[in-house]
C-alpha cells in the first residue's frame, strides 16, 4: 500500500538559536494510505509538534515531510497539501468561526472555491458522516463539547481530504463526548477510507488504532500494533505513560501469579480471558 505520509529524518526547534536542543530529533516514520496511526508521549515528547509537520504548519529544519509525495516545504503544494490533510485541535470552539452550524461547515470550501451547489452536498454529506446532519440549523454555542468537535471534524471533512490530523481532539470532552467523537473517527476511517493520525493521551483512544507510535523525548522509542506496545507495562510506565485499564489489571494478574494473556487491549477480550481463568480453576 503506498504512503500517505513520510517524514524523512526531521530535526525541529522552535528557537532558531542552533544551540538550543531540538524538540524533534532525527524523526523519521511513514504512515500508509487508509490506515490509524495513534502517536503518544508525555508533555513535551514532540508529538504534537511532528503532527504540524503533516500539513505544513511547521516546517523541519533539517530532513523532508512528503504528504501523498508532495514535499511540504515546497510553498507551490501548501495549498493541495492542506486540502489533503486537514487538522483537527483540542479545543472545538477554536475551530469554529459562524452562529450556524451548516455555516461553520461550509466556510473551508467556501475559501477554496468550491461551487455553491457542490458545497452544499459536502455540507449535508459532512454532517451526516459524523451524525450532526438534524443539528445543522443550531447555533453552535448550543451545542455540548462532543458535538462541537463533530462539527469542527465535519467542517474539516467538507474540504474531502485524504488524511485527517487529530491533536487531541477529546482533551475537552466528557466521557460521552469522547466516545462520540472516537466513533466518529473511527468510522470515517473504516467507511471512507480516510487516513487517521490521532495525538492523543488517552490510552483506550490509542487502543483502537491499527498502530501505536509513542514518542520521548523528541524521537520515536516505540512503534507497533496496540497490543504489542501496550503489553510493554513497565516500558510505558517508565516513559511516564499508562496503559489501558484493562490491560494493568492483566498485568497485575500475572504479577501475581495468575495465568493470563498479556496482550489484552479492550474490555470483551479482558471478559473473555476472566471466564476461561474461572473455567479452568473450577476443572
Amino acid at each position: 500500500m503506498a504512503d500517505m505520509i513520510e517524514a524523512k529524518n526531521i530535526i525541529f526547534r522552535y528557537d532558531t538559536d542552533k544551540q538550543s536542543a531540538p524538540v524533534l530529533r532525527d524523526v523519521s516514520l511513514t504512515v500508509q494510505k487508509g490506515s490509524f496511526t495513534a502517536i503518544l508521549g508525555h508533555n513535551g515528547s514532540g508529538k504534537s509538534t511532528l503532527a504540524k509537520h503533516i500539513n505544513a504548519i511547521l516546517l523541519p529544519e533539517e530532513g523532508t515531510v512528503l504528504l501523498d509525495g508532495m514535499d511540504t516545504s515546497n510553498e507551490e503544494h501548501l495549498t493541495a497539501i492542506r486540502q489533503k490533510a486537514g487538522m483537527v485541535f483540542q479545543n472545538p470552539d477554536n475551530q469554529i468561526v459562524a452562529t450556524i452550524v451548516e455555516e461553520d461547515v461550509a466556510f473551508a470550501p467556501e475559501n477554496l472555491g468550491v461551487p455553491p451547489e457542490e458545497i452544499r452536498k459536502r455540507v449535508d454529506a459532512a454532517l451526516k458522516a459524523v451524525k450532526m446532519y438534524e443539528y445543522r440549523n443550531h447555533a453552535p454555542s448550543q451545542l455540548s463539547g462532543g458535538q462541537k468537535q463533530r462539527v469542527a471534524i465535519a467542517g474539516v471533512i467538507a474540504m474531502q481530504p485524504d488524511c485527517i490530523v487529530l491533536d487531541e481532539p477529546t482533551a475537552m470532552l466528557d466521557p460521552q463526548g469522547r466516545q462520540e467523537v472516537m466513533q466518529t473517527i473511527r468510522r470515517l476511517n473504516r467507511e471512507k477510507g480516510i487516513t487517521i493520525v490521532l495525538i492523543t493521551h488517552y490510552m483506550e483512544d490509542a487502543a483502537l488504532a491499527d498502530r501505536v507510535v509513542v514518542m520521548d523525548d523528541g524521537q520515536i522509542v516505540m512503534d507497533d500494533v496496540p497490543e504489542k506496545v501496550f503489553s510493554q507495562v513497565e516500558r510505558m510506565k517508565a516513559l511516564g505513560l499508562d496503559v489501558p485499564q484493562v490491560t494493568e489489571l492483566m498485568y497485575l494478574l500475572r504479577k501475581s501469579g495468575l495465568s493470563v494473556p498479556q496482550e489484552i487491549i479492550t474490555e470483551d477480550a479482558c471478559v473473555f480471558a476472566l471466564e476461561r481463568l474461572l473455567d479452568s480453576r473450577e476443572e
